[in-house]
């Protein structure tokens, strides 16, 4: 590392130590399980304060996915850990195709599992991974603690170049990001234990991932109040959820909606309109196309 890049991280808001944990090793067990729950409880103050960079990124995913765009998530160690999460987790809840939400990991698929240190450091191959995906309309989101992971920066470099939306979520408030154009900056301040980012900074990335995600698919009309009715029926459990669904907003019984999503094809959407409305399934689907996939502007 060059003198500079070691003053640089040396100066990172993570990388400080924390003046109420710098006993943690002298303290009795309970107590330093004490400090670390005291740090933990600061993190959704500083969500909370992001709220408004979120509602920008999260407009800017629904704009890409409506229009029938895709979403990259870029990271490196536990940040990219995060955003192969998102990407994994969104396809079964809000039935998105597979290919929508896409992770891309420093190191590679293998990195997910087992850290590859020095995979973070090369600009290059975030700005090729990205250059060989992201087009005009795309949005790429990448996901760094420090904010100036050389590969993140490719990423988000290329995708500008592309001419997709680029997102920074970082907890580092002093990263200016030039390459990108919304900024989620979670200011959670030193890690319990210093430099460790899978701590305050991974807890807080995944709430405001969370929140990114979810606020999106539910402004794209993936949610009716507050159920997954887009919810793909992969597994036992997502079955069940969906005859759960339909029957409690369909308002009619499991015995019925189970027929009803037999004859949909598992489309809990469909199903409901169906049961709400007393109409065939094809009357139900040109419903739910000319509202846009929105049951509020069909059902109230």
């Amino acid at each position: 590392m060059k003198k500079t890049d070691a003053f640089t991280y040396s100066k990172l808001p993570t990388e400080q130590s924390n003046p109420r944990t710098r006993d943690l090793d002298r303290v009795p067990l309970r107590r330093v399980l004490e400090k670390l729950n005291y740090e933990d409880a600061l993190v959704p103050r500083a969500v909370a304060k992001a709220i408004p960079q979120i509602e920008k990124a999260a407009r800017a995913v629904s704009r890409t996915y409506l229009a029938g765009g895709r979403i990259y998530f870029i990271g490196a160690g536990t940040s990219g850990r995060l955003g192969v999460l998102e990407a994994a987790e969104i396809p079964p809840t809000y039935g998105v195709g597979a290919d929508v939400f896409t992770a891309l990991m420093a190191g590679g698929k293998d990195a997910v599992f087992l850290s590859k240190e020095g995979a973070e450091d090369v600009f290059e191959n975030g700005r090729r991974e990205i250059a060989g995906l992201a087009r005009r309309g795309d949005t790429v989101v990448g996901i760094a603690a420090s904010g100036i992971t050389p590969y993140v920066q490719g990423g988000l470099a290329a995708g500008k170049k592309a001419g997709a939306v680029t997102v920074l979520v970082t907890c580092n408030p002093r990263e200016k990001a030039k390459e990108a154009a919304i900024r989620v900056t979670l200011d959670v301040g030193p890690e319990p234990v210093s430099g460790s980012t899978r701590m305050k900074s991974g807890t807080a990335t995944k709430l405001a991932l969370n929140m990114l995600s979810t606020a999106s698919m539910v402004i794209s009309g993936k949610v009716y109040r507050n159920w997954m009715v887009d919810v793909k029926t992969t597994s036992k459990k997502l079955v069940l959820r969906a005859e759960r669904i339909t029957a409690t907003v369909g308002g009619v019984g499991r015995e019925e909606a189970r027929r009803l999503l037999d004859l949909t094809g598992n489309d809990v959407k469909t199903a409901i309109v169906m049961a709400r409305l007393g109409v065939t399934k094809e009357a139900a689907a040109a419903r739910i196309k000319k509202a846009g996939g929105f049951l509020k502007n069909i059902l109230g």
